[in-house]
Parts: structure tokens; sequence; C-alpha cells
């Protein structure tokens, strides 16, 4: 195993939804082991996310647990989405032990039809690697705006952009790409950043 993944989900789905189980298969083909875990607010069944320092404190204790597990192996964190958001906003408030990058598939940085970039403030706090994994039609993420939050941050920010994708990077029929070959894509994304931050 190359590096293990501390990977958490989205405001919508648990850590068993379609996409997380999909893009740890693909990423374990690349040697990249991921450690998916569930909010508390999922795992009990309600629908709305809990407040956010509940949620930076299971990240943290996720990422410690990943850590027991598997003694040694480089870790990166972050998620799908919110997932992927307080997972920065937890490091931004104190450095996750151990963490050596996070990477973020589809950062939320604003809600649908009210572009904006406060969602990302805390990102100057945050001061290891950080790669944006976003689509060119995700409506949470104009990508102009999420193009200079990453300029903004300099050499620790890496943007990947996926042609055609929304927010679960899901891609047009007419662009001929199959769903399969866009996770493929995806993780080979981010297993090549997480060789270059975890060497």
């Amino acid at each position: 195993m190359r590096a293990l993944y501390v990977l958490a989900h989205g405001a919508g789905a648990g850590m068993r939804h379609a996409f997380m189980e999909d893009i740890s298969r693909v990423l374990a083909e690349r040697g990249i082991g991921t450690f998916r875990y569930q909010f508390p607010y999922t795992e009990e069944g309600r629908r709305a996310p809990d407040p956010a320092p509940r949620l930076e404190k299971t990240v943290r204790a996720a990422v410690a647990e990943a850590a027991r597990l598997a003694p040694g192996a480089p870790l990166i964190a972050g998620g799908k989405s919110m997932g992927g958001r307080m997972t920065s906003r937890a490091q931004s408030a104190e450095a996750l032990p151990d963490v050596r990058g996070l990477a973020f598939l589809g950062f939320p940085l604003h809600a649908p039809g009210r572009e904006g970039v406060e969602r990302a403030d805390h990102l100057a706090a945050v001061e290891i690697p950080m790669l944006f994994v976003q689509g060119t039609r995700d409506r949470l993420a104009n990508l102009e705006l999420i193009g200079s939050v990453a300029g903004g941050l300099g050499d620790l920010a890496t943007l990947e952009v996926i042609e055609g994708g929304d927010h679960s990077f899901a891609v047009p029929k007419k662009l001929g790409v199959s769903r399969e070959e866009v996770l493929e894509d995806v993780a080979a994304r981010i297993a090549a950043w997480a060789g270059a931050v975890t060497r």
C-alpha cells in the first residue's frame, strides 16, 4: 500500500454509497488504500448533518483510528464534498497527526446559484498540500472561482479538472466517456498526487 486515504462521505450519502465504494476500488488498484467512515448523523439514520464541531471531531477520530490500524502507512485525508471540507476545517484548526496532504473530491465552495469563496477562507491556515479534483459542471464550485482559490494557496494547492464532470463527476453521454473511465481518471490523478506528497 503506497498510501492510506482517510475518506469522508458527502452530506447526502454515507460511506457505502456507490461512488464511495467505486472510488475506493479503483484507488486500491493503484495502491491507495481507503479508510471510510460515517459521520454520527448518518450512522444514526438522520438526514441533517451534525454541527461542524462534531463533524470535525469525527474526522480527528477517524484519522487516529486509521493510523492505529495501519501503522507506518503514509496518510492522506479528505473526502467527497462536505466530508472534504470538514477535513480541511479540522486541519486548519489543529494539524491532523501524520497526515501528509488533503484530497478533495468536489470541494463545495458555495451553494448552487450563490457563488462565493467564503467557505474556502479557512484553507489559508492549512499548511500541507491540497488536491482539488473538480468537474467543469460542478454547481457547487464555479470553476473560475475554485481556480482562484487554488491559485491563492500557491504551491500547496493542485487543481485537477474533470472535463464535463458535475459535482458527482457524472459526465454527459455526448462526451463518450464511461462512468468507469471517469473514476479511473479521478483515481489516477489522486494516486499521482499522493505519490508526490508521501514520498
